[in-house]
């Protein structure tokens, strides 16, 4: 029998049957193409979430260096960003492998070059020695509080000074306590919106 947590988004090699889509969405004049399969996150379409994260995204003023999508399943957070900032590194990062794979099929399908996506648990994975301008973040719920607590709280860890860390998440799915702890961690924290439940948390280290 196959274990159901293989199945989700979180694991590393999801084990689902292969069931792939093409997806489309734009921002602006910026059209991209997706292919999704199972075993990702939100293989239908674009995630409401993260949709609302791109949006809010390119609309922020960062300091100079590279550009980190934690959790960037098949690549659309990432991929936004590197065509809104084309003369910048986008890493983009997941633990699930077929979501790597699928990211770096969507690069090449959307002629995206100024990427790098490689596996990393949380930031294991991640020079230490580089530091980001930007992180983004659609933080995996269900692989649990623990995990969402460290991509939110150990990105100071890798962001320039004055860098930006946003993430999106849902008033229901635990808005408050990720609020209180970007606080605690980075002393700041804006709600830069509220869309449908969906709230933009933005936090700038010292």
């Amino acid at each position: 029998m196959t274990n159901e947590k293989n199945q989700m988004y979180f694991a590393a090699n999801p084990t689902a049957k292969h069931d792939e889509h093409l997806v489309d969405y734009h921002v602006d004049k910026i059209d991209l193409k997706f292919t999704t399969d199972a075993g990702v996150f939100s293989k239908m379409r674009v995630d409401y979430g993260s949709g609302v994260l791109i949006k809010a995204m390119k609309e922020q003023t960062f300091p100079a260096g590279k550009i980190l999508d934690a959790g960037t399943g098949y690549g659309p957070i990432g991929l936004f960003a590197a065509k809104f900032w084309p003369e910048r590194t986008v890493e983009m990062i997941d633990v699930n492998e077929r979501g790597l794979e699928l990211a770096k099929r969507n690069a090449a399908l959307n002629q995206i070059s100024n990427v790098k996506i490689y596996p990393s648990d949380v930031y294991a994975q991640v020079d230490k020695n580089t530091k980001f301008g930007l992180i983004l973040t659609n933080p995996p719920i269900r692989a649990g509080k623990k995990v969402v607590s460290a991509i939110i709280g150990e990105a100071i860890d890798h962001l320039t000074a004055g860098g930006i860390l946003l993430v999106v998440i849902q008033k229901k799915q635990g808005e408050p306590s990720a609020r209180k702890l970007m606080t605690e961690v980075y002393g700041n924290c804006e709600i830069l919106v509220r869309d449908k439940g969906y709230y933009i948390l933005k936090a700038i280290k010292d």
